[in-house]
């Protein structure tokens, strides 16, 4: 949890800097964050395969096999960075500013992404460092290496948004660069963290030759995973093309909400995290008839935190807004108060649902994960087409697609781990 809350505060960070220089600034890097995610959620994918095998090596006590997993995970991942780089560079350049409505909008968008889509070589080794810390269960490490991430974030914010001691003021061209810089400084702090305190050879580090039978075998679990976070983050990516339809204004008020549902899914994502890495221990050990308790007790703890947070932010609502909107026009605060409690309300049908869904790809069924994203997704485009597009609804009621996303990848999940034969599979 914490390693994650230092990771959105570095997009919390450019949120609130941006909110100074201005509305269609903030807006823009809402929107172009997704852009990003969206492609990069590839390289995620991967990785979450990776981790999955990872962890059920360490189950097994496997230790030899795990460090060529991350070796040669880096070393695809890096090629598959680079095709990532061109194509994003070359979408947004001639197809995006067709599905545009404001050429302001695009334009800060295309001036962030400019120097953002350079995180990918970086951002690709991270995840496989992460998935390797994830799945031998040594997670304090992506604590520490967050904090480095949100520190070098934060100055390269206020340095280069603001042109402050002597740089250019590059305004949201500036959070596109600093992002990169706080990327570049988490590789440094794996690899020296990695060798200064992970025994190479116990983990099998020491063999560099590339093989790709060790990237097929991965790619036989997170190919899956990999199609499942590319619909998923486009079709959310769909959402907020919808609203920016709608007006610059509705795509503030929905990047604001939006910044506070990375925040909200801090808690929920680390226990699914958690679901994933040890129902993939569990079942490695041989221990098949834990799995469902052990479910049952993380989605009892997930419900619990968010019931927590759904409290502090339902009683301060304007003034956690406030903190985030953009300062030049404060009337997005009220504005922004009944979209916010819209989400919130969807927390408790999130939290379990993230750590049921997650548990099943934790058990390496994700060909089942897949699938049921897939059907998920179909009724969450078509609500949305008929609430955003063909509704026109407000910002608020908009929102709504939450509540159909989560509540049906809950049902389906659900009748999964029921009635599937999940337990059989091996990998």
């Amino acid at each position: 949890m914490l390693g994650l809350l230092a990771q959105n505060i570095v997009q919390l960070t450019a949120t609130i800097f941006l909110g100074q220089v201005g509305e269609v600034e903030q807006s823009a890097s809402g929107l172009a964050g997704i852009y990003y995610i969206a492609f990069f959620t590839l390289c995620f994918g991967f990785s979450i395969g990776g981790q999955i095998m990872i962890s059920r090596r360490n189950g097994e006590q496997n230790y030899n096999k795990i460090g060529s997993i991350v070796i040669q995970g880096i070393i695809f991942l890096e090629v598959l960075a680079l095709l990532l780089f061109t194509g994003s560079s070359l979408m947004s350049k001639y197809i995006l500013p067709g599905f545009m409505d404001s050429p302001e909008v695009y334009a800060a968008v295309d001036s962030y992404l400019s120097w953002r889509i350079f995180g990918f070589f970086f951002a690709s080794i991270n995840v496989m460092f992460r998935a390797f810390y994830v799945g031998i269960a040594r997670t304090p490490v992506l604590t520490m290496n967050a904090i480095v991430m949100a520190v070098v974030n934060f100055a390269g914010d206020y340095i280069l948004i603001f042109g402050n001691f002597g740089f250019p003021k590059l305004g949201i061209a500036g959070a596109g660069m600093a992002a990169v810089i706080s990327e570049i400084a988490s590789v440094l702090f794996f690899v020296i963290y990695t060798l200064r305190t992970v025994d190479l050879k116990k983990y099998g580090f020491m063999k560099m030759k590339f093989r790709f039978s060790i990237v097929k075998s991965i790619l036989s679990i997170s190919s899956f995973t990999m199609i499942q976070y590319l619909i998923s983050m486009s079709t959310w990516f769909l959402f907020f093309m919808a609203i920016e339809q709608h007006s610059a204004r509705a795509l503030a008020i929905t990047n604001i909400v939006r910044n506070f549902y990375m925040l909200f899914f801090i808690p929920m994502n680390a226990l699914a995290t958690t679901a994933n890495t040890l129902v993939g221990n569990t079942m490695g050990a041989g221990q098949i008839k834990d799995v469902i308790p052990l479910v049952k007790r993380i989605c009892k703890l997930s419900l619990g935190v968010i019931a927590i947070v759904m409290l502090i932010t339902g009683i301060g609502a304007e003034f956690w807004i406030s903190l985030i909107a953009s300062h030049e026009d404060i009337s997005l605060i009220p504005e922004s108060v009944t979209p916010l409690l819209v989400v919130v309300f969807a927390l408790p049908i999130c939290s379990i649902s993230t750590v049921v869904f997650n548990s099943i790809s934790g058990t390496g069924n994700t060909r089942a994960a897949l699938y049921l994203e897939i059907i998920t997704l179909i009724l969450y485009v078509l609500y949305m087409y008929w609430i955003v597009i063909y509704k026109e609804a407000s910002v608020a009621v908009s929102w709504s697609v939450e509540y159909v996303y989560w509540g049906c990848l809950l049902f389906f999940s659900f009748l999964y781990l029921r009635y599937g034969k999940w337990q059989l599979k091996k990998i």
